[in-house]
């Protein structure tokens, strides 16, 4: 009898196999043949789940997204309702949420930097661009949610603008995850969580105080 195949399994040892490979050689030299060879299949095999290269990279980067996204909204539970803790633990909890999104570790690191790689093609690829615009939204979403809550509960200063303050903190963001994983002996981890740390402390309504 012919050996039962889960679709799905089988794409998720692709993408796992395209994410190492992105990560090693960098997108410019990833191709069909090499993730094939990375997850030990024959390219015919690989075409039967994947139509071209640029299906293989949609499906890659929205599954990326998806473990993120799926890892952040288990960390906004787990905080809840911010207004019951105390200033200081709020804005640990805001920091600890938002480290989710730089390379402290070499999952993150990774994921940065196949990130990265993404966002460069989509510059010039319409089949992953889509996804580069969809992921920005959705960092500032998620930034925006956490000034809102750190709002709600009192924490801020209440003469800022949510909506410019969205665009600081996620350009810091940004800054921090991609200067650590191009220069990790000139920006390292623990630096990126205090420069963090202080911003949102800027921003609180107790600011600088001990």
């Amino acid at each position: 009898m012919p050996k039962h195949v889960d679709p799905e399994a089988r794409r998720r040892l692709v993408v796992d196999a395209l994410f190492r490979v992105v990560v090693r050689d960098g997108l410019q030299r990833t191709s069909l043949r090499a993730v094939a060879a990375e997850a030990d299949l024959n390219i015919g095999s690989l075409r039967h789940y994947f139509a071209s290269q640029h299906d293989l990279m949609h499906f890659a980067m929205q599954s990326m997204l998806d473990r993120v996204s799926d890892r952040l909204l288990a960390h906004v539970e787990r905080i809840g309702d911010l207004s019951g803790h105390p200033r200081p633990e709020q804005l640990r909890l805001a920091v600890g949420l938002l480290t989710e999104l730089l390379p402290l570790d070499e999952r993150r690191r990774a994921e940065v930097g196949v990130f990265m790689d993404f966002n460069a093609a989509a510059r010039s690829n319409p089949a992953i661009r889509d996804l580069s615009r969809k992921t920005a939204e959705a960092t500032r979403r998620l930034v925006r949610n956490v000034l809102t809550r750190l709002d709600a509960a009192g924490t801020l200063r209440p003469d800022l603008d949510l909506t410019l303050e969205t665009e600081r903190l996620t350009a810091l963001l940004d800054g921090l995850a991609f200067s650590s994983v191009l220069h990790p002996e000139v920006l390292a981890p623990p630096t990126c969580v205090d420069v963090l740390a202080r911003h949102l402390d800027d921003l609180s309504s107790q600011g600088g105080a001990p």
